[in-house]
């Protein structure tokens, strides 16, 4: 059901990030027909990376080329909710959702309610922690504002208005599971899946070889996916599955089961997964998920994570995590290589992904948390708030102090713990260890002046040594 790409702060610079070996070239098998070539909606994706792989083999030749000429479809791609907030691995398979969108086909986001509490074991070396129907719930609801945010940014920011978009829904597969028997659907849906074809899944072949084996419960994910493409096949018409990789066998099970139920011809597409410089596939999982909740991952965070993306990696994400025209991609990429130093692919990359996600107010966000962090900017600091100051020092203590008059530069320090007692307090602002707001300050008894010390919206940013920050937001008497 899960999408499952995916991608947290920490150290941005431990996840530099590389697609598998061959995602920017699809397989053998992923030919584009004569009429696709023309311009069609696969062309145009495979051309861009993200499209790898089809089931049937033969779909993207002449069949799902004709198809999505002939007249508006659907597809859709499901995501499990086994956290509150999607990552950066989901962004690939809701890019390709909004591709189809902008393309005017009909897009459906199901989140897996129910799917989520069985456990996908594709990619998985052991079995999940059992997921509360409370918490798939709560898990739900902060993936729905991630999609819903997404879905109107790109339409407020990237979508040509000349063209017609096509619908959006997303739903919730526990609505069509909730008060169904075991007994009745094992007797109706069991019943047209072969144990033989279920054992040969690769993922799972790998669960199987494992030390800790696999489940029933895991081992059955896969007939609740199939149906999942079922129940949308009969109740909107859809006859299109998006899903990384390691979805393949997945996808697979869903065109047998709708095959053998009402022979109904079923296509699905693949994504590539992205994965760190050392190969691991990047998620929640595995510890290093870059969030697209603000909560969970700020807009600034966000940004760095593209901006420091290694040279190899830009014209590749320009390229699958963009909506940037093909020769736009291929001009920056030009202007970057007569000026490496200006980073201006990287920026661009940065800024647009910052801005799909959070919107054009995130994407200043991020800029002045950089300008600020990076620049030294007092101007930036000037325009954040106490949200944006605290995201960007996210280990920074946070204080509300009340401003009396004629405090100093010693007391303050003192009262948020910057500093120790006594004489070895005093000669480490006296030896010009404090900064505030980016300027050394080497007086103790220097009274705080508005504008310098106290910025125009009420804070300070203290910084002690090289890297001990302090927020102070200051509450008047």
């Amino acid at each position: 059901m899960a999408a499952s790409m995916a991608w947290t702060c920490g150290s941005l610079s431990r996840h530099r990030t590389r697609l598998l070996p061959g995602c920017l070239t699809l397989r053998k098998t992923f030919h584009c027909s004569a009429a696709a070539r023309t311009g069609g909606l696969l062309f145009s994706l495979n051309k861009r990376g993200l499209l790898k792989d089809s089931f049937p083999d033969t779909a993207a030749q002449d069949e799902l080329p004709r198809l999505l000429q002939a007249a508006p479809q659907t597809i859709y791609c499901g995501f499990d909710p086994t956290a509150d907030s999607l990552h950066v691995g989901n962004l690939l398979a809701i890019i390709g959702l909004l591709h189809f969108r902008s393309a005017g086909h009909h897009v459906l986001a199901v989140l897996g309610g129910a799917t989520a509490q069985i456990g996908d074991p594709s990619g998985k070396t052991s079995e999940r922690e059992r997921l509360s129907t409370e918490a798939a719930e709560a898990n739900s609801r902060g993936i729905r504002e991630s999609l819903q945010r997404i879905f109107t940014n790109h339409e407020l920011h990237f979508h040509d208005s000349s063209r017609r978009l096509g619908t959006i829904d997303v739903l919730n597969n526990l609505s069509w599971y909730k008060g169904r028997g075991v007994v009745e659907f094992l007797s109706s849906a069991g019943r047209h899946f072969r144990m033989g074809t279920m054992l040969s899944r690769h993922s799972v072949q790998a669960r199987l070889r494992s030390a800790d084996g696999m489940s029933l419960t895991e081992f059955t994910y896969q007939v609740f996916q199939a149906y999942d493409f079922h129940h949308l096949n009969q109740i909107y018409g859809c006859r299109i599955q998006l899903g990384g990789t390691d979805q393949l066998g997945n996808l697979m099970s869903g065109h047998d089961f709708i095959q053998k139920v009402s022979g109904e011809e079923v296509y699905g597409l693949t994504i590539p997964l992205v994965t760190s410089t050392v190969g691991d596939k990047l998620g929640k999982s595995a510890g290093n998920a870059v969030w697209l909740n603000r909560d969970k991952t700020s807009p600034f965070e966000l940004y760095q994570f593209f901006l420091r993306q290694p040279d190899a990696n830009v014209e590749g994400y320009l390229k699958l995590f963009t909506f940037l025209p093909m020769a736009e991609v291929e001009g920056l990429m030009e202007q970057q290589r007569q000026d490496p130093g200006k980073r201006l692919a990287h920026k661009r990359l940065a800024a647009e992904v910052t801005k799909l996600v959070h919107g054009k107010e995130g994407l200043e966000s991020a800029k002045r948390c950089t300008n600020a962090l990076f620049h030294s900017s007092v101007q930036a600091l000037e325009e954040m708030d106490d949200e944006e100051l605290q995201e960007l020092f996210k280990e920074a203590p946070f204080h509300e102090l009340l401003l009396e008059p004629g405090i100093t530069v010693i007391e303050t320090c003192r009262r948020v713990n910057a500093i120790p007692e006594g004489p070895r307090g005093y000669r480490m602002v006296s030896d010009g260890g404090v900064s505030i707001n980016h300027n050394r300050t080497d007086n103790p008894e220097q009274v705080l002046i508005p504008k310098l010390h106290i910025l125009s919206n009420g804070l300070t940013l203290l910084r002690v040594g090289k890297r001990n920050f302090y927020i102070i937001k200051w509450l008047s008497l």
